[in-house]
């Protein structure tokens, strides 16, 4: 019968639709709970006014009456509050079915593609042309070296030339010389003082003699 009515009404709602429906009206019983609490709560200020007044002009049996009103009143007080507590509780399972539904129905959708995705996916095919790739890889690295290599020989540069000059470059910028800090190293071979004595030995003539006084002042 509520198909029928569905039907002829309106569409026919989903699980979805009905829950958050669900939980519309509980809200709306909540904020009428509250508003009758708000009343309540002011007629309880009310009464305790009247009681007073009441005791202070000697009319107890109105004082009795009235405090009567009063326990009735804060018992309804009591009473929404915790129908306003159920009605929470009941809108909150309703949140978590509802938070729940629509995680479900995303994983149904994640799902769905996983399998797609999964069932285009050629496992074969990727790995040869990962294969490939490699290979292809591969060749370009040797073809890139024989040309590094055809072009250093075309040019004529030397890499370990080109090296000695920038540390030359290097050293003489910053006051180092090379030749010196090289000598200055032990080696175990002959001082350079004998090696140039060996030298002007070797030698004769004036040529010698200035040869060997330009020696002696660089020692100095």
């Amino acid at each position: 019968m509520s198909g029928i009515i569905e039907w002829a009404f309106g569409k026919k709602q989903t699980p979805a639709e009905r829950l958050r429906k669900h939980q519309r009206a509980l809200e709306k019983a909540q904020r009428e709970l509250d508003r009758e609490r708000i009343k309540l709560e002011g007629q309880e200020k009310k009464l305790i006014a009247e009681i007073k007044r009441s005791a202070k002009n000697g009319q107890m049996g109105a004082c009795k009456i009235q405090a009567k009103d009063l326990v009735r009143t804060r018992r309804y007080i009591t009473k929404f509050a915790q129908m306003k507590t159920q009605l929470q509780a009941v809108s909150l399972r309703i949140q978590t079915v509802r938070s729940n539904e629509q995680m479900m129905q995303s994983m149904k959708g994640a799902t769905g593609l996983l399998s797609s995705m999964n069932k285009s996916m050629n496992l074969p095919a990727l790995q040869r042309i990962a294969a490939e790739f490699e290979r292809e890889n591969d060749i370009m690295d040797m073809r890139q070296e024989m040309m590094d290599d055809a072009i250093d020989d075309v040019t004529g540069l030397d890499e370990d030339e080109e090296t000695d000059e920038i540390v030359a470059q290097v050293l003489d910028e910053i006051g180092v010389d090379l030749n010196q800090t090289l000598g200055e190293t032990p080696t175990g071979i002959q001082s350079s003082a004998v090696a140039e004595g060996r030298v002007a030995e070797a030698l004769g003539g004036p040529a010698d003699d200035d040869l060997q006084s330009r020696l002696d002042n660089l020692r100095k």
